[in-house]
């Protein structure tokens, strides 16, 4: 793992492409994400309904580090 955080990021996203392009190529062995879909959906009618509110991504970002330093 120590030799992966080594690699430049260009070679990093090299890696991750040729992960996806493995992943979409072999789509019926994945795991079946129906629930992910059933979330989104529940996530955005909560939003829609004023149940929960959005937050800037930088803020976001910010408060996450924050609470991990």
């Amino acid at each position: 793992m120590t030799e992966l955080h080594q690699l430049p990021a260009i070679e990093k996203l090299k890696i991750i492409e040729l992960l996806w392009t493995d992943l979409a190529a072999s789509e019926e062995l994945l795991p079946d994400l129906t629930w992910h879909e059933s979330e989104l959906a529940s996530t955005e009618a909560a939003f829609s309904a004023g149940a929960i509110n959005s937050v800037d991504w930088q803020l976001a970002k910010k408060n996450l580090r924050a609470q991990f330093e």
